[in-house]
């Protein structure tokens, strides 16, 4: 199934979805923040470690309910003496998610820059006989 991809979440973030409470993140990279714009609350995304760069079929990450979005621009200014001022606007988005499952990319959809990055990821299933 095709699902919006967050890439370089950080080991201990993933480890401590995988532990089942909502969890809330806040992303700055411009890849992350632009496959979040893309998506509404109520979704599933999949999350995983693998740098943008390096996400390839068969990388491991997981599936997670998207609990809440925002997305907002804040300014930070930086005064290094006194004639030098710097002031830049920053977008960050904040998600609150839920773990689903672990999961393993099919095949990248798209990953073009600007836009949104997809993936075909298998979300596996579980059958018991008894």
């Amino acid at each position: 199934m095709k699902y919006a991809a967050l890439t370089g979440i950080s080991p201990p973030v993933i480890a401590e979805l995988k532990l089942g409470r909502p969890r809330t993140l806040e992303l700055h990279s411009a890849h992350n923040v632009i496959t979040l714009a893309s998506i509404e609350p109520d979704s599933f995304i999949y999350m995983t470690t693998t740098d943008y760069e390096d996400l390839t079929p068969g990388d491991q990450g997981i599936l997670v309910h998207v609990l809440g979005i925002s997305i907002s621009m804040s300014r930070v200014v930086e005064i290094s003496n006194p004639i030098f001022y710097e002031e830049r606007e920053r977008m960050a988005a904040r998600i609150q998610v839920r773990y689903i499952c672990t999961s393993t990319v099919k095949k990248i959809e798209q990953r073009t820059i600007g836009e949104p990055v997809l993936v075909d990821a298998v979300k596996p299933a579980l059958y018991c006989a008894g």
